[in-house]
C-alpha cells in the first residue's frame, strides 16, 4: 500500500488507515470476533495507521486494538487516539490539566503502551482553540513522554485554521469527502504549507457513498444513523456528513453514473479523497473482515480523470453545497 507522511510526526503511514469507531460502538452491534477480524484484515492488507478514541465503546475500541496488536507482535502500526469527549457536560472548562492527564493515562492503559503515538483533542468546544493553556498542557505531556505528538479533530474549517497557529499541532482530523468539499478550498493547502498532517474521517458519509442505501434502509436503535440524524447526541455533521438523507440519496444516484463498472462506489469515493495530495490518510471504518479488505483495495484504483473530478464538483455544488458548505 502507498505511503504518505503524517505532518510533523515525520512518520510514513499507509494512505488508507483503519477507522476504529465502528468496532467500539454506535454503529449497531459488532461482535468481538468481527471487530478483531476487521482489524486483522486491515493490518494484513498493509494498513499501518489506526484511529480510535477513548469514547468509542467507552474504551472497547482501544482495548480491542491493544489485544490484536499484542497477538500479532512484530512492528507496531501508528495508533492515534482522541480525548475530551468523556467530559459530561462537554464544556471548555473541563479541559483542565488534571482531566487531560487522566484521559491520557486511561488511554495508555487501554492501549497497553507507555507513550501514545498521537493524541487528538476530540472535537472540543470552539473556545478551546482560543485557550493556549490547553495546548501548553499537551506540550508538557510530550515533554513527560506520555505522548509523542498531538493534534486536533475539528468540526469546522475555521477551527482547523486556528489550530494551525499552535506550533506543535502535528495533525488535523476533519470530515472530507465528496459531500464535504469545502476543506480543499483553503485549509488542506494551509496545513500542507505548515507541515500539518490531514486525517480524513467520515470518508463514505456514514455509508451513503457505498451506494447501498435506499429510502427504506433501517438502522438499529443503537446506530448513530438512527439516533443522531439531527444532532441529538453530537454534531449532526458526523452523521451522513450533515446531508439530509433523501437529498444525499438523490446525489448518490448521479454519482453512480460516474463509477466504472469494475469498482465499487465506496472504493471510488475513497479514491476521490486520495486524489488530493494534501491528505495524509483516509480512515474508513469497518465492522468485519470483508469491509476492511474492500477499503484496502481503493489504494490500487487508477486516478480519476479530470472530467470525473469536475462532474463530482458540479454535483456537490448543485445538490449538496446548500446544505453543508457554510455550516462546517
Amino acid at each position: 500500500m502507498k505511503k504518505r507522511i503524517l505532518g510533523k510526526t515525520g512518520k510514513s503511514i499507509s494512505e488508507i488507515g483503519f477507522g476504529a469507531w465502528a468496532i467500539g460502538g454506535t454503529w449497531g452491534e459488532v461482535s468481538l470476533e468481527d471487530a478483531r477480524g476487521a482489524l486483522h484484515a486491515a493490518l494484513d492488507a498493509g494498513m499501518t495507521f489506526i484511529d480510535t478514541a477513548d469514547v468509542y465503546g467507552d474504551g472497547r475500541s482501544e482495548k480491542i486494538i491493544a489485544e490484536v496488536l499484542k497477538d500479532r507482535g512484530g512492528e507496531r502500526p501508528f495508533v492515534a487516539t482522541k480525548i475530551g469527549r468523556r467530559l459530561s457536560p462537554h464544556v471548555a472548562s473541563g479541559y483542565t490539566e488534571k482531566n487531560l492527564n487522566e484521559f491520557i493515562d486511561r488511554s495508555r492503559d487501554n492501549l497497553q503502551t507507555e507513550t501514545l503515538d498521537l493524541v487528538q483533542l476530540h472535537c472540543p468546544p470552539t473556545e478551546i482553540y482560543y485557550t493556549p493553556e490547553v495546548f501548553a498542557v499537551m506540550d508538557e505531556m510530550m515533554k513527560a513522554g506520555k505522548i509523542r505528538s498531538y493534534g486536533v479533530s475539528v468540526e469546522k474549517v475555521e477551527e482547523g485554521l486556528k489550530a494551525l497557529e499552535y506550533p506543535n499541532v502535528s495533525s488535523i482530523q476533519l470530515i472530507y469527502n465528496i459531500f464535504r468539499q469545502r476543506p480543499a478550498e483553503l485549509l488542506l493547502r494551509e496545513a500542507r504549507r505548515r507541515e500539518v498532517g490531514i486525517i480524513a474521517r467520515v470518508p463514505l458519509a456514514s455509508g451513503l457513498l457505498t451506494g447501498k442505501m435506499k429510502t427504506d434502509t433501517v438502522f438499529s436503535a443503537d446506530d448513530h444513523r438512527s439516533f443522531n440524524r439531527n444532532g441529538e447526541q453530537f454534531d449532526k455533521g458526523e452523521t451522513f456528513a450533515g446531508v439530509p438523507f433523501d437529498v444525499a440519496l438523490d446525489a448518490v444516484e448521479e454519482i453512480r453514473r460516474l463509477v466504472p463498472g469494475d469498482i465499487t462506489m465506496a472504493a471510488f469515493a475513497l479514491r476521490w479523497i486520495l486524489m488530493n495530495e494534501d491528505v495524509s490518510v483516509v480512515i474508513p471504518g469497518a465492522k468485519n473482515k470483508a469491509q476492511s479488505e474492500a477499503n484496502a483495495q481503493a489504494g490500487s484504483i487508477n486516478a480519476l480523470s479530470d472530467e470525473v473530478m469536475t462532474a463530482l464538483q458540479k454535483i456537490y455544488q448543485q445538490k449538496i453545497s446548500p446544505w453543508v458548505h457554510q455550516r462546517w
